[in-house]
């Protein structure tokens, strides 16, 4: 008689490396008080001198931040891909990063229409005086963003994706196990590498610390480094 086995079981007799540390991070990356239309309101009145606000006032802004990643793509001759539906854009990337021989910077940009929380200006009426004025409302709307794929010296491959209407979000997204590759291969330290992972590492110790050492303070330095890098929307008082 046979006892079947659990899959943890199996596996357990293939295992070669086991090491404890963060896959994909999908981070948010905003401005708090310009989620909401009290916010926008604050931020045209004050900020910009605006004595109406209405989402007239974001266009320009809106025109600006495009020709700015334009400008950058055209002057680093940096290749400008329009995602198409169906496509996957990791296996984009990787034909992508392929063809880049830097040690650091951006390999291209991916452009993709997506639906996305915006604020638009709908008219309304003093009933009172029978006067009309603008009032800003949240909405949604299709509009385009763009994913700057990049190389980082510490943390390897990553991206940013950045709204292109006000108030300009925009999503980072690392790999724990790029960053884990980045620095053994930094350190010299020999190791054998998966699509998504380490399959074998001379210092398995010393991976284990490079794993547990990947904080919050260094994810919030490679944003902050990329953004000093990058054109983007700059909140008040930055």
């Amino acid at each position: 008689m046979s006892v079947s086995r659990s899959v943890a079981e199996v596996l357990a007799d293939h295992v070669t490396l086991e090491v404890e540390g963060i896959d994909r991070m999908y981070l948010n990356v905003y401005v708090p008080g310009l989620q909401r239309e009290q916010g926008v309101v604050g931020f045209f009145r004050f900020h910009r001198g605006h004595q109406f606000v209405s989402s007239a006032l974001m266009d320009p802004m809106s025109k600006a931040f495009v020709t700015a990643l334009e400008t950058l793509a055209r002057r680093e001759k940096v290749p400008v891909v329009q995602f198409r539906k169906g496509q996957r854009k990791d296996d984009i990337a990787a034909e992508q990063r392929k063809k880049f021989k830097q040690a650091e910077g951006v390999v291209f940009i991916g452009k993709s229409q997506e639906k996305t929380p915006v604020f638009r200006t709908e008219r309304r009426r003093n009933e009172k005086t029978g006067a009309t004025y603008p009032w800003l409302v949240g909405s949604t709307a299709m509009v385009n963003h763009f994913y700057i794929y990049c190389v980082d010296r510490d943390f390897g491959p990553f991206f940013l994706k950045f709204c292109t209407y006000f108030p300009y979000n925009a999503k980072l997204c690392i790999n724990g196990h790029e960053y884990a590759k980045q620095q053994l291969a930094e350190k010299g330290i020999r190791f054998e590498a998966l699509d998504n992972g380490v399959l074998q590492c001379d210092e398995p110790k010393r991976l284990q610390c490079i794993c547990a050492g990947l904080s919050a303070e260094k994810i919030d330095a490679l944003l902050r480094k990329w953004l000093r890098l990058l054109p983007h929307f700059r909140p008040p008082g930055q």
